[in-house]
């Protein structure tokens, strides 16, 4: 019989009261599928029982990998952990881990706000020089978006091509579907971890409501399971003692507090996280950009045209509303959405540090910020697309094939 264990009964705890109250106003909603409100990270960290990422530990990771941080490290845009001391240990021992991230696939084609992660899982692997599993949640969209199957698989595919573009080792890189992965040890895996989380604690946990349909309450432990490296045999055989480190979004935390609870008791190594903040819709810093909303983000299909209308027309601006109040007051850099862009996406810290200086003083309009922004989101996206058309259906196939990766 499953029984809960203080660390589940923590995170029901924690999930449930996720609403980070901020000055009287209505409170902040962070859940795996929705982010509503303003985010205090500060607040998010403290309820969820992670921890903040040290200037220490980026100079241990410096240290490790003998090569230079990422900016997102560097910038705190990954800020949060858990066990990566653990992770970093085990490195410098020689024991081996691997990496773990995914995507659902629910949209034709990705914003900037779904490359984010993609783009520190490809830094942690040429870093680490260590296996990566990708997980296409393609079954969690027919559950929650009212996909159809074939769709689902489609869309799969098509997100595929945009991750593979991003410059993933083949040699180091396996990337699934639910669909067509889930069977053998992976069920066997998921079976067990379903055993041990009782219904009462999946309610708690995923907010799950009588009205839900079944799959989506079975669906956690099929996330939680690439975190047990025995369900890729062929990658690590029948190893259980493989640790697993996970990069993601802080809104995917309550799965990986479940899988942390259940499989010590299987005989797994709890998985390590690290993990981001949110990308900012185009209107502004108060959760996630929708794939279902065009006009909140920039996707990596648009033209340079199409980007430069959105920065220009949607891209929430901190700057003044006169050009004498600008040049007086300046620009608040915590609301404004191009600067919040360019700290994502610009690498030179010392050309950054000088937008930042002259905006935030009146030297610098919000039109020249975001000229600056679109030339930088542009010419990314531009190579994106490059990169992306010599994606052929073979090397999706490739990278979907069941086979030994270098370990």
């Amino acid at each position: 019989m499953a029984m809960a264990t203080k660390e589940t009964e923590e995170v029901v705890d924690e999930v449930e009261g996720l609403k980070l109250e901020e000055g009287g106003e209505e409170g902040t909603d962070v859940d795996p599928w929705d982010v509503k409100g303003k985010v205090d990270y500060g607040k998010l960290i403290k309820k969820f029982g992670c921890q903040a990422i040290s200037d220490e530990q980026v100079e241990r990771i410096e240290r490790v990998t003998s090569m230079k941080a990422h900016h997102f490290l560097k910038r705190k845009t990954f800020f949060a952990h858990r066990d990566l001391d653990q992770i970093l240990q085990a490195h410098e021992k020689g024991e081996p881990f691997y990496l773990y991230t995914g995507r659902g696939p629910s949209s034709e084609a990705l914003h900037l706000g779904h490359l984010v992660p993609f783009m520190f899982t490809k830094y942690l692997q040429d870093a680490f020089k260590v296996p990566l599993v990708i997980q296409l949640t393609d079954d969690e969209k027919v559950l929650w978006r009212s996909l159809g199957i074939e769709e689902a698989k489609r869309l799969a595919r098509e997100n595929a091509k945009d991750i593979i573009a991003c410059g993933f080792d083949i040699n180091r890189t396996f990337m699934f579907s639910d669909f067509e992965y889930v069977g053998g040890k992976f069920y066997e895996n998921i079976n067990s971890i379903q055993r041990c989380v009782t219904l009462n604690q999946a309610r708690g946990i995923f907010g799950f409501k009588g009205e839900d349909n079944i799959g989506k309450v079975a669906f956690p432990a099929i996330q939680a399971s690439p975190a047990l490296p025995d369900t890729f045999p062929h990658i690590f055989g029948s190893n259980k003692k493989v640790r697993c480190l996970i990069p993601c979004a802080i809104d995917q935390d309550p799965y990986f507090r479940m899988t942390r609870d259940v499989v010590p008791r299987l005989g797994y190594h709890k998985p390590a996280l690290i993990e981001s903040v949110f990308f900012p819709a185009l209107q502004g810093d108060s959760g996630k950009m929708s794939a279902s909303d065009p006009n909140s983000s920039i996707f990596v299909t648009d033209t340079r045209k199409m980007i430069k209308n959105k920065i220009n027309k949607y891209a929430f601006s901190g700057g003044q509303d006169t050009l004498e109040e600008q040049r007086e007051k300046g620009a608040n850099l915590d609301v404004d959405v191009p600067w919040k862009y360019l700290n994502f996406f610009m690498e030179d810290e010392e050309k950054l540090k000088e937008i930042g200086e002259k905006y935030s003083s009146g030297q610098m309009l919000t039109g020249e910020i975001k000229a600056i922004l679109i030339d930088v989101l542009a010419d990314m996206v531009e190579r994106h697309q490059k990169a992306r058309a010599m994606v052929t259906d073979e090397i999706v196939d490739a990278f979907l094939a069941k086979r030994p990766l270098a370990f």
